[in-house]
C-alpha cells in the first residue's frame, strides 16, 4: 500500500531527518523497508520531495552510513524552476546535489532538451553531460531526426547563472553538419537578460547590397541595457546602437546609427532618435522626443524611418480635473527635396493653459491663455523665388488670452438649449517681413446659441437608436488685422468643429460675422453586437471668407456638405469614412475611408485618401491614394503579410512589401521583400530582401512552448 511521509518519518532513521534541516521532506512509495536500522529501500512508484525538488523513480535505496542514494529508473527529477532531468539509473547524495546519472536527458523550461550518455551533478548547481545532443525540436521516436540539433563532446549547464557551455559543438540541420564551434556559450530558456549575441538577420538591398546584421546585447544592471548591431555589406559599414533605461518614475530609449558607405563616400552618415518620459510631483509629466539625421536620404536608404519631416520636442504638461497646462519647445527638420530648413518655421515655442470654474452664473467659466512663437533661420525679409509664397525669414510671436462662459438647459419635450459667450485678446509681434507691420493687436468678442433635440428609442429586443438634429447660430465680432497667415494655412472641417466659433487652427485667422451651422447625427446599436452611425452637417456664413482655402470646404457662403459614417460588427469588421461634398459639381474635395477586419486568422487594414488640388496649400495636383496592411495565418506553421501604398494619380505603387513566416516548436523563419519607389525623400527606388532565422529554446530565440507538438502512437 501507499506509505505517507509521516508514517515513513516516524520509523525512518534520524539521519534522514537530519538531512532535511533546511526543508520539509516527503516520501511516498508502494513499499518501504528499513534494513539493519541504517538502510532504507523504497520500491514501486516512488516519489520524494525535498526543498521544492521532486524525484520520481521505480526504486530508491538510501544508505545512512554513506549518505548516498541509489536510484533505479526510469527516473524523473523536477526542480523548483520546472527543469526536468530524466535518467535510467542514478547514484546521488541525499540532497540530490552530487552524483552520476546514466542515460540522462535534461529538459529546460519545457523547451530545450539535452540528451547524453551520462550526466554528473556537482554541488547542486552544475550538470556536466558527455556525448550530448541538444535540440528544442520535438522528437517522437528513436529514428526521427530533429530539424536542427547541436552535437557536443561535453556540455555543462550552470543552474545558478542559467548558462549552457559547449565543448566541441557541431551544429546540424537534418543531421547534416553545418557549423563547428570549439567553444560555445548560450543562455538557457529561463534567462531573459544576459550579455551575448541575439538573433542575426540577412538583408539584401539594391542600394546597400548583401549584408548581415548581428546584434550584441549588453545588460548594464537590472534597469539598463545596451545593444550593438554591426551591419556589414560591400556598400556600407554601419554600427547601430540602442540604449534603454527604466527609472522609478520614467524611462528613456535612444536609437542611433553611424555609417560609412559608398553612396556618399565623402561624408559620414548618422541618425539619432531618442525619447523618454518622466512622472514628476503634483501630476506634472516631462517628456522629450529627439529626431535628427545627417542627410535627407539616410533614413530612407537604411529603412530606419518613413518620416519626411523630423520633430524634436521637450514637453512639460499637467492634466488635472479642472485645469490643463502644456509647454513645449520643438525643432523641425525637413527631409523633403522641395523644402529648405532655412525658410521653414524651424524653432517653435508653444505654451497653453486652461482653467475651468463650474457653477458660475449657473454655467461654467473657462479662462486660458496661449503663447506661441516660431523662428526661421533665414535673414531675408522678402519672399525669394522658391514659389512657396512665404517671406523667407519671417519670425512671429503671439500671445492670446481668452475667456468663455457656457450654459445648458433642458426644455420641454427633451429639447436641449445652450449659450456660449467668448472673448479673445491677441497680440502679435512680427520680424523680418518687409510687407507686414511689426506688431498688431485684436480684440474678438463672440456669442453663440444652439439647440439640440436628442430622440432615443429602445427596442424590445435590446437595440438602441439615437437621432439628434442640432442647430447653432453664432456671431464673431472685431476685424481681422493685416498680418500674415503663418499658422492657419491648413484647415480641417470635420465632426469635431462643426459647432466651433472659429474653425481656423490658430489666432492669426478667426472667422468673422454671422455664422450658422446645422447637423444631424444618427447612431444605432443592435443586440446582435453590431453598431452603425452617420453625421451630416453644413455651415452658412454671412460673407465668404477667402482666408479659407478651396479644399477646406469652407471658403464660400455655404460650405460643402460634411458627411461621416461608421459601421462595426461583432465579427471584427469595422468601416469608417468622412468627406466634404461640393454641391456645385457633386464631387468630393476631401475624403478618407478606413476599413479593418480582424478575426482568429486575419488582421486586415485598408484606407483611402483624397485631397483635391489647391495651390493655396502648395498642392499643384490632387492627392489620391489607397494603402493596405494585412496578416493572415494559413495554418499553425505558416503565416503571411502584405502591405502597400498605391498612388491613384500616378497609377503606381509608392511602396509595397510581402512577408512569409514559417514557425514550429523549434524554429522561426521570416522572409520579406520590399520595393520602395522614388519620392521626395527617397530619391532612388530600391528593393530590399530580408531573412531572419531564430532557433527557439534559447532565451534569444523566443519561446518553444506555444508550438509544442503531440507525438502520435500507432
Amino acid at each position: 500500500m501507499i506509505v505517507r511521509a509521516l508514517l515513513i518519518l516516524a520509523l525512518l532513521i534520524p539521519a534522514l531527518a537530519a538531512a532535511q534541516e533546511n526543508g520539509a521532506a516527503l516520501l511516498v512509495a508502494d513499499s518501504v523497508v528499513v534494513e539493519n536500522r541504517s538502510r532504507l529501500v523504497a520500491t514501486g512508484n516512488v516519489e520524494a520531495l525535498y526543498d521544492g525538488t521532486r524525484l520520481e523513480a521505480t526504486s530508491v535505496t538510501y544508505d545512512q552510513d554513506s549518505g548516498d542514494l541509489s536510484i533505479e529508473g526510469p527516473i524523473r527529477i523536477t526542480d523548483p524552476e520546472g527543469n526536468v532531468l530524466v535518467a535510467t539509473r542514478a547514484e546521488l547524495d541525499q540532497e540530490f546535489e552530487n552524483g552520476l546519472l546514466r542515460g540522462a536527458r535534461l529538459v529546460l523550461d519545457e523547451q530545450l532538451q539535452l540528451a547524453s550518455v551520462e550526466a554528473q551533478r556537482v554541488d547542486g548547481r552544475y550538470t556536466a553531460m558527455s556525448k550530448v545532443a541538444v535540440t528544442s525540436c520535438q522528437v517522437c521516436g528513436p529514428d526521427e531526426v530533429p530539424l536542427w540539433q547541436i552535437r557536443a563532446r561535453r556540455v555543462v549547464h550552470d543552474e545558478e547563472e542559467r548558462q549552457i557551455y559547449f565543448d566541441g559543438a557541431q551544429f546540424r540541420v537534418l543531421n547534416l553538419p553545418v557549423l563547428y564551434f570549439p567553444r560555445l556559450r548560450v543562455p538557457d530558456p529561463t534567462l531573459e537578460r544576459v550579455q551575448g549575441f541575439l538573433t542575426p538577420s540577412i538583408r539584401s538591398s539594391t542600394l546597400l547590397g548583401f549584408g548581415v546584421k548581428v546584434p550584441y546585447f549588453v545588460p548594464l544592471g537590472p534597469s539598463r541595457d545596451l545593444t550593438f548591431t554591426p551591419y556589414l555589406s560591400p556598400v556600407t559599414r554601419t554600427l547601430e546602437t540602442r540604449y534603454r533605461q527604466a527609472f522609478r518614475y520614467g524611462e528613456i530609449e535612444v536609437n542611433t546609427a553611424f555609417s560609412q558607405d559608398t553612396l556618399q563616400s565623402e561624408t559620414a552618415r548618422a541618425y539619432l532618435f531618442a525619447e523618454g518620459s518622466f512622472r514628476l510631483p503634483r501630476r506634472f509629466e516631462l517628456s522629450f522626443d529627439i529626431e535628427t539625421t545627417s542627410d535627407e536620404a539616410y533614413l530612407s536608404d537604411y529603412d530606419y524611418s518613413d518620416s519626411d519631416r523630423l520633430d524634436s520636442a521637450i514637453t512639460l504638461s499637467r492634466a488635472a480635473p479642472l485645469s490643463y497646462f502644456e509647454s513645449e519647445f520643438i525643432h523641425y527638420q525637413t527631409l523633403r527635396d522641395e523644402e529648405r530648413n532655412a525658410t521653414q518655421p524651424t524653432l517653435v515655442l508653444h505654451s497653453e493653459y486652461e482653467r475651468r470654474f463650474p457653477g458660475i452664473w449657473g454655467g461654467e467659466l473657462r479662462l486660458g491663455g496661449v503663447a506661441q512663437g516660431h523662428y526661421r533661420y533665414s535673414d531675408l525679409d522678402i519672399d525669394s523665388d522658391d514659389e512657396d509664397n512665404v517671406v523667407d525669414g519671417r519670425d512671429v510671436a503671439r500671445a492670446t488670452a481668452e475667456a468663455s462662459w457656457h450654459r445648458r438647459w433642458t426644455l420641454a419635450g427633451g429639447l436641449r438649449a445652450g449659450v456660449t459667450a467668448q472673448f479673445w485678446a491677441d497680440r502679435f509681434e512680427i520680424r523680418q517681413d518687409r510687407a507686414s507691420a511689426r506688431s498688431a493687436s485684436q480684440l474678438t468678442p463672440a456669442a453663440a446659441a444652439e439647440l439640440r433635440w436628442p430622440l432615443t428609442r429602445a427596442g424590445a429586443d435590446g437595440g438602441r437608436s439615437l437621432i439628434e438634429p442640432v442647430f447653432q447660430t453664432a456671431w464673431v465680432g472685431g476685424e481681422r488685422p493685416r498680418i500674415p497667415n503663418d499658422e492657419s494655412t491648413r484647415v480641417e472641417f470635420d465632426e469635431g468643429n462643426l459647432l466651433s466659433l472659429s474653425r481656423f487652427p490658430a489666432a492669426d485667422r478667426r472667422e468673422r460675422g454671422r455664422v450658422s451651422a446645422a447637423g444631424l447625427r444618427f447612431a444605432h446599436t443592435a443586440p446582435e453586437g453590431w453598431s452603425t452611425g452617420f453625421t451630416l452637417g453644413r455651415v452658412w456664413r454671412e460673407d465668404s471668407d477667402l482666408a479659407f482655402t478651396r479644399s477646406s470646404g469652407l471658403q464660400d457662403e455655404q460650405s460643402d456638405y460634411l458627411l461621416a459614417g461608421y459601421l462595426a460588427t461583432d465579427q471584427g469588421y469595422a468601416f469608417s469614412a468622412r468627406g466634404l461634398l461640393d454641391q456645385e459639381n457633386g464631387s468630393f474635395t476631401k475624403a478618407e475611408a478606413r476599413m479593418t477586419w480582424t478575426n482568429m486568422r486575419l488582421d486586415l487594414e485598408a484606407s483611402y485618401l483624397l485631397v483635391g488640388q489647391d495651390s493655396a496649400e502648395d498642392r499643384d495636383r490632387a492627392t489620391s491614394e489607397w494603402s493596405f496592411d494585412g496578416e493572415y495565418d494559413f495554418n499553425r506553421d505558416w503565416s503571411g503579410e502584405a502591405y502597400g501604398r498605391y498612388n491613384l494619380v500616378d497609377n503606381r505603387f509608392a511602396r509595397a512589401g510581402l512577408g512569409v513566416t514559417w514557425e514550429n516548436e523549434c524554429v522561426s523563419a521570416n522572409f520579406t521583400v520590399e520595393r520602395r519607389f522614388a519620392s521626395s525623400t527617397n530619391l532612388e527606388p530600391s528593393t530590399d530582401f530580408g531573412l531572419t532565422v531564430a532557433l527557439k529554446g534559447f532565451s534569444t530565440g523566443g519561446s518553444a512552448k506555444e508550438y509544442r507538438r503531440t507525438c502520435q502512437s500507432f
